[in-house]
C-alpha cells in the first residue's frame, strides 16, 4: 500500500515516539516525566539502578525502501543533551523509535555507549538500522530493545 504522509507527520511521529518511550518505561516501573527542555525529552529514574536518566528521543517514520536508513544525530544535539543532563544532574541517554514497514522498533542506550559504538564524526553520529545491527542490538545487554509488529487490515 502506498503511504502518503500528512504535512505534520514529522511532528506527530516525534510526539508518538516520546509517548511510546514514556509508556514503555512506566510499564516497567520507571518513574518518569515528559519534559520540555532543550536536549532532553524525558527524565526517568531507573528502579533497578536508581540512576536518573535524561533521555533524548529520536523518532523516524520510514517509507518503503528507506527502512534501513540510519537515524542521524547531529553533533550540536549531542552537546545540548550533555548540557541538559549536567543542569539536571542526570545520565544522558538516547531512545530511538523507528516505524519501518510492518515493525515499530524502540531502543534505549546510554549516550556514552552510543558514542562507543558509533563515535562522533565531524558533524554527527548515527544509529544504524541495517539488519546486522538490529541483530547486534537485540543481543547486547547494554541496549534495551522492543518491537511491535503492525498490520493495517482495512484502510482507504
Amino acid at each position: 500500500m502506498k503511504i502518503n504522509k500528512s504535512t505534520r507527520h514529522a511532528k506527530i511521529t516525534g510526539d508518538f515516539g516520546e509517548s511510546l518511550i514514556l509508556y514503555w518505561l512506566s510499564k516497567y516501573g520507571f518513574e518518569c516525566a515528559l519534559v520540555d527542555h532543550t536536549g532532553i525529552d524525558i527524565i526517568a529514574r531507573n528502579p533497578h539502578t536508581q540512576e536518573i536518566m535524561g533521555i533524548s528521543v529520536k523518532s523516524r517514520s520510514r517509507t518503503e525502501g528507506s527502512e534501513e536508513e540510519y537515524v542521524n544525530i547531529p553533533k550540536s544535539h549531542l552537546d545540548k543533551v550533555e548540557a541538559a543532563c549536567a543542569a539536571f544532574d542526570c545520565v544522558p541517554f538516547f531512545a530511538v523509535v523507528v516505524d519501518a514497514g510492518d515493525t515499530i522498533r524502540g531502543f534505549l542506550v546510554s549516550m556514552d555507549y552510543l558514542l562507543e559504538l558509533f563515535p562522533r564524526g565531524k558533524t554527527a553520529t548515527g544509529w544504524k538500522m541495517k539488519k546486522k545491527y538490529l541483530k547486534q542490538y537485540e543481543e547486547d545487554p547494554d541496549i534495551k530493545t522492543f518491537e511491535f509488529k503492525t498490520k493495517t487490515s482495512h484502510w482507504w
